[in-house]
């Protein structure tokens, strides 16, 4: 198992269980829409991609109605939704093993960086991170590849061999694979083995504690 110096952690699903705060958010977007969704958990393949993306696929929206549906969605979420989450048991202890180990540790989201810096503040993490990657409010850095590539140049990484991502999403592996760099996946997300092993994860952590031996 390669030492990896670079550790590009996923936030929802990876770090922090979100499920409540983002099933919520969409629920009301969808329902301005005239949609409403009587069980939350229908709604949990919103969390990982990119929101604009996930109307589109999963609702049909248009761009236009897409679009609208994110800024529905923001509206909550930025007064509520953001904080409905809770951290993984033993998350914590792991970002701060790694930090002590000499790894350098930074967060590769999908979510609006705003937010993201947000999270990580009310949980007590921003310490352990030495760098915050995420989407624009304007739509930039839309995808995990574009968030990854942004990482490496801003940080003038160039041994990809030292870099590995870690997330519950194949978004996560996809975007480590598009930039030659390797992935982890992880099962107590909102992934499961056959969507991260098919989308090419190097290797797939059961839980933190199995992840915790993969990295340290």
């Amino acid at each position: 198992m390669k030492q990896y110096k670079y550790l590009l952690f996923d936030l929802d699903g990876t770090i922090t269980d979100s499920e409540t705060g983002i099933t919520r958010c969409v629920a009301y977007a969808l329902n301005y829409f005239g949609i409403q969704v009587n069980d939350l958990r229908e709604l949990s393949p919103f969390i990982g991609p990119p929101l604009l993306d996930s109307f589109k696929d999963f609702y049909n929206f248009t761009d236009e109605q897409a679009t609208v549906a994110v800024a529905k969605y923001r509206e909550r979420y930025a007064d509520k939704g953001i904080l409905e989450n809770e951290l993984y048991p033993g998350i914590e202890e792991l970002l701060a093993d790694a930090q002590k180990n000499g790894r350098t540790v930074i967060l590769a989201t999908s979510k609006p960086e705003i937010f993201a810096k947000r999270i990580l503040d009310h949980f007590g993490l921003s310490d352990y991170f030495s760098f915050v990657a995420g989407s624009g409010l304007d739509g930039s850095l839309h995808t995990k590849t574009d968030v990854i590539n942004y990482i490496l140049q801003s940080n003038q990484i160039t041994n990809l061999e030292s870099v590995v991502m870690i997330g519950d999403r194949k978004h996560d592996i996809i975007g480590a694979k598009n930039v030659g760099i390797d992935s982890i996946g992880v099962l107590y997300g909102f992934g499961d083995y056959k969507e991260l092993s098919d989308a090419g994860a190097d290797h797939i952590a059961e839980n933190i504690p199995a992840l915790r031996k993969l990295l340290l």
